[in-house]
């Protein structure tokens, strides 16, 4: 059997509504390299079946057991090659650590395909931060630590959370333009990309949850839901099709502004902290203050310039892994507490590295809510902000769930 195309379906990873016999152990699990066919289920059929997430014995088992959706379904199905579809033969890998979200794996990774300039550009970014982060120790000051803590909160709460995420690619609530513009500037730099993409590529992983065309769901393995699914820039085209869901921020000239000039910003940015620590030169700080040897001791440390520059390496990482754990982690460990029929959880040590964003399955129950910490005891430092900007008539149309909207939600005991 080929793979079942259908424009409804939302993916392969639904089980039946209780566990059901495999025709194969774990450990024969584990040998069987290739999934022929992939079960995907229609429209109609997942209205009739529980959405919750399938274990690695189920999955082998539904791919076995095709006939027991009905064999007048299937025969009403079109059926179209793997290549056609535009889909690599799926293997199935085995399981992700601490988990039962079991990996199914397509093509051979970032390693086995051909790089365009901008996946070269995009990882030389991501390592040439984690590659600053090495010289810290050698550079500490106070003077450091509190300009990238306080850029940390800048960027990663003000500039990613609450604007890129919430405002912008929710609507949760309304800012005044020019606060908005603010926090908006803020998030670029994060170095995380313009706010046009970073809220696009956000919304199709709202639309396509978990599923083939999900731009970065654990499903294809962990590291690639944390990180590596960057490094393939054309991957979101050839998913989801063009960008074209960002059209209430395309038509305002500052985010087309902020995608046409994002990386002056940043560089505007260390720039400016070469400044205020007194060093004018950027290149030849950078290369004195990266290279291992006496130099490094001997760097011109006028006003602690080389470590000031040095930490928003840290400072970018940071916020590089928190945001990229929600991505990953919360959807793999944690718990579900509302039926969202994907594998979004709620993970309470993310939540607190990263400003409330870890309550990820409140948030996929809720995604117009501004407040993800649902429970009096659910820390979210976001909606208290948020809050705190209501207080002051700053923020208004504060988006909450509602009551009825939470007892649908609820999972069916």
């Amino acid at each position: 059997m080929a793979l079942v195309a259908n424009p409804k379906i939302r993916g392969a990873y639904y089980s039946l509504p209780t566990p059901i016999s495999s025709p194969a152990t774990r450990s024969e699990l584990r040998q069987l390299q290739t999934v022929r066919p992939l079960i995907f289920l229609r429209a109609e059929e997942r209205a009739i079946l529980p959405l919750r997430r399938t274990r690695s014995h189920e999955f082998a088992a539904l791919c076995c057991h095709r006939t027991s959706l009905g064999a007048e379904a299937a025969a009403t199905e079109e059926e179209l090659p793997l290549e056609t579809a535009g889909l690599s033969s799926p293997s199935l890998v085995g399981t992700i650590l601490w988990s039962d979200v079991a990996v199914i794996r397509r093509g051979k990774g970032p390693w086995g395909r051909p790089w365009n300039a901008s996946d070269v550009g995009t990882a030389a970014v991501v390592l040439s931060m984690h590659v600053l982060c090495l010289f810290a120790p050698w550079t500490f000051s106070w003077g450091a630590l509190w300009t990238a803590g306080g850029l940390y909160i800048v960027t990663g709460l003000l500039g990613i959370t609450l604007s890129f995420h919430r405002n912008l690619a929710h609507r949760s609530f309304r800012l005044p333009k020019w606060l908005e513009y603010t926090f908006a500037y803020f998030g670029v730099q994060a170095l995380q990309g313009n706010p046009l993409d970073w809220v696009s590529t956000h919304r199709f992983h709202h639309q396509h949850c978990d599923s083939d065309l999900d731009p970065h769901s654990p499903l294809e393995g962990f590291w690639f839901s944390h990180v590596s699914w960057l490094f393939d820039t054309a991957s979101i085209v050839r998913r989801c099709g063009e960008r074209d869901n960002v059209g209430d921020l395309e038509k305002q000239p500052f985010y087309r502004f902020l995608r046409q000039t994002y990386v002056l910003h940043p560089m505007a940015l260390a720039l400016l902290l070469y400044k205020l620590g007194g060093h004018s030169y950027l290149v030849w700080g950078m290369v004195n203050g990266i290279d291992i040897g006496p130099r490094l001791s001997s760097f011109p440390r006028t006003a602690n310039s080389c470590p000031r520059f040095l930490w928003q390496g840290v400072r970018i990482v940071c916020v590089y892994h928190i945001t990229w754990l929600v991505n990953s982690a919360c959807h793999v460990w944690g718990q579900q507490a509302w039926n969202t029929g994907d594998l979004s959880r709620n993970n309470w040590w993310v939540a607190l590295l990263a400003f409330g964003e870890g309550w990820h399955n409140n948030h996929h129950a809720f995604e117009y809510s501004a407040r993800h910490g649902l429970e009096w005891w659910q820390l979210d430092i976001t909606w208290y902000v948020v809050r705190l900007l209501q207080a002051l008539a700053l923020a208004t149309d504060v988006r909450l769930p509602t009551r009825a909207h939470m007892e649908k939600m609820r999972p069916q005991v």
